[in-house]
């Protein structure tokens, strides 16, 4: 059991998570060939230089290599006041319907937590905007009604073709929201480049883009080798780009997600059979919850709230073995007849976690001094982040969404 306290976590500064990064290594554009893009393989001891495509090779026999099949949705919407000035929507989560499968298949209207951009501009009257789908024209009206929370607002979209989903209806109307940090518009050519090739469950506003790498034919010479392949969906939202603001990581909140795992990966993965590899920090922070979801049943098998919290790991501290925790979350899904656990996870990862699922990631290179690099920095243990790090900068990796990727092993 790790015997870090919660008072060294939440006092760790978070300028001791920063490097320079020069604009100029920020990737604006994948490489034409995903599976071109160099790989950093760090096992512990020793830096590699490879391409992505090596990966195929380069994974153990027994490795699970589990991803998330999340798909980014065109979440910013741009309408227009009655005065004709433009305000631009950026969807966060469904409110009503609350389920985002429910939400995709409404029809005619739902309510969406969105940021406005220019809210102020916005003092009264409906937005509104023309949706062209098959062969005729639909007027979709947007309604701002309470405030919430971190300065977002609830929005309610009515459209007036009730054969038309929202699915449909954003689709048309809304652009992929490419992240802030490449500092351009959003081009045609992100519609296909920020979406993996196993996203097909709708609800992101950002991408796994740890899984932008792979391929079809990659996926393929991985079911070749034997290794398997598991999902998992959580869907990201805008929480990923939020910087860290304060001195100590204990003033950061980290925001909420929510995700879905099949009942049959938890019992793979309770079984204990394969190395464990998570493409991308979103599936690495699911299976991480897992088990403290697990914990929270082994306290309380009856518990009504299984919400995974932000310093839960650092202050319940367990002895739970892996196991016994996952198998505790399958008692609870055949006692009420579920083939799947959804639930939500605020799991701050940083220095002095202990990992229990992970034992092999693949991941990007992350922006300084955010929560993304702590959760690398908590797998590699030491300072070992930096060394790696210093490495890709002095060797021409490319950084952030679009650059470059790493696949870390444990010693």
């Amino acid at each position: 059991m790790n015997n870090t306290s919660i008072g060294d976590i939440k006092s760790l500064q978070i300028s001791d998570f920063d490097y320079p990064l020069p604009d100029e290594r920020i990737a604006r554009h994948p490489l034409a060939e995903r599976e071109r893009c160099k790989l950093l393989c760090y096992n512990g001891n020793t830096i590699t230089d490879c391409h992505f495509a090596d990966l195929v090779s380069l994974l153990p026999g027994d490795t699970m290599l589990v991803y998330n099949n999340t798909r980014v949705i065109n979440a910013r919407i741009k309408m227009r006041k009655p005065s004709g000035g433009a305000v631009e929507i950026f969807c966060l989560e469904p409110v009503e319907p609350a389920d985002y499968a429910l939400m995709f298949g409404s029809t005619g209207q739902c309510t969406w937590r969105c940021l406005v951009g220019n809210s102020k501009r916005w003092k009264q009257g409906d937005l509104t905007t023309v949706a062209h789908i098959g062969d005729h024209d639909t007027t979709v009206t947007a309604t701002r009604g309470c405030a919430e929370p971190g300065g977002s607002w609830q929005i309610t979209f009515k459209w007036d073709d009730s054969n038309i989903s929202f699915a449909q209806l954003i689709d048309n109307i809304g652009v992929i929201p490419i992240p802030p940090y490449l500092n351009r518009e959003t081009e045609s050519s992100d519609a296909t480049d920020y979406q993996t090739v196993f996203s097909r469950v709708n609800g992101s506003v950002a991408a796994p883009t740890a899984g932008l790498h792979f391929t079809s034919e990659m996926l393929q010479a991985i079911d070749a080798r034997g290794i398997e392949r598991r999902e998992v969906t959580l869907h990201v939202g805008a929480g990923t780009f939020m910087p860290v603001k304060s001195s100590d990581i204990g003033g950061h909140e980290m925001h909420h997600e929510l995700y879905l795992v099949d009942r049959s990966l938890i019992a793979e993965l309770a079984a204990g059979q394969r190395t464990v590899t998570a493409v991308g920090t979103t599936s690495v922070r699911t299976l991480e919850s897992l088990y403290h979801v697990g914990c929270i049943l082994d306290n309380n098998p009856d518990a009504d709230d299984l919400t995974v919290t932000q310093w839960m790991p650092y202050t319940t501290g367990s002895s739970t073995p892996v196991p016994r925790a996952l198998d505790n979350i399958l008692k609870y899904l055949d006692d009420r007849h579920l083939s799947s656990l959804v639930g939500s996870t605020q799991l701050m990862i940083a220095p002095g976690y202990e990992y229990r699922i992970v034992q092999g990631m693949v991941t990007n290179f992350h922006q300084p001094q955010s929560t993304l690099l702590l959760l690398v920095s908590a797998f590699l243990g030491g300072d070992h982040w930096r060394e790696v790090y210093i490495h890709a900068l002095a060797n021409g990796y490319r950084f952030l969404s679009y650059g470059d990727a790493c696949y870390f092993t444990r010693r």
